[in-house]
């Protein structure tokens, strides 16, 4: 691949939310997440495990699930203090329910050595606890599984294929672990619905590089 080629793509993904009804072969999905993994992890422990869901009966439960979460949060008095903003929000959580396939990613917890110290010393000495915070701010396993999505996401729009990168299902983690039957020790850090796209958004401003980055000499 030519570097324009590559600049191309990554400027032209977009993130879709409507998608035409058609079924994505399972090996596209396969391959994409095998292509993924590739990506770099925190001490190459590749902590991350993928289930791609073709069962539409899944993707509705687990679009329920979301459902019942933001209802439950709608019906706080303290939604209110978001006005329409937040009905919005919950009236689109669960777009996702038309997708014809989803990738669903878990995470393994992981500390390196550092963490450890620092948690084992963070009790007696504050200066330990300050830079175990700091540490916090840089999960390596959300660091990792954001790497691998990444890559996914770019992969799946070479394939033709449209996604978007969601976390706002992660508020019902716990009912979709039951779904996917997670085992103990992995959680769900991210969702992903993916099929062929049925939309063309069109893009949105982008900061430019002057906005975003300083060279330090």
């Amino acid at each position: 691949m030519e570097f324009k080629e590559l600049e191309d793509l990554i400027k032209t993904r977009k993130s879709i939310r409507r998608w035409q009804q058609k079924p994505v072969p399972e090996n596209m999905l396969l391959k994409a997440v095998e292509l993924a993994t590739w990506a770099p992890s925190g001490g190459n422990l590749q902590n991350w495990h993928f289930y791609i869901i073709i069962a539409r009966d899944t993707i509705n439960a687990i679009a329920d699930a979301v459902q019942s979460t933001v209802d439950l949060m709608a019906s706080w008095p303290e939604a209110g203090e978001f006005g329409d903003t937040f009905k919005n929000y919950s009236q689109f959580s669960t777009f996702f329910r038309s997708a014809p396939a989803a990738i669903a990613v878990a995470s393994s917890r992981y500390q390196s050595i550092a963490d450890r110290l620092l948690e084992m010393r963070e009790s007696v000495d504050f200066q330990a606890k300050e830079m175990r915070e700091w540490r916090k701010t840089a999960d390596s396993r959300i660091q990792s599984t954001s790497a691998a999505v990444a890559y996914l996401l770019l992969i799946l729009h070479q394939m033709g294929l449209g996604a978007t990168w969601m976390t706002g299902p992660i508020q019902a983690a716990g009912a979709i672990q039951k779904i996917l039957r997670v085992p103990p020790g992995w959680e769900i850090v991210t969702f992903i619905p993916v099929g062929y796209p049925d939309e063309q958004p069109r893009p949105g401003r982008r900061k430019s590089v002057s906005e975003v980055a300083e060279v330090i000499k």
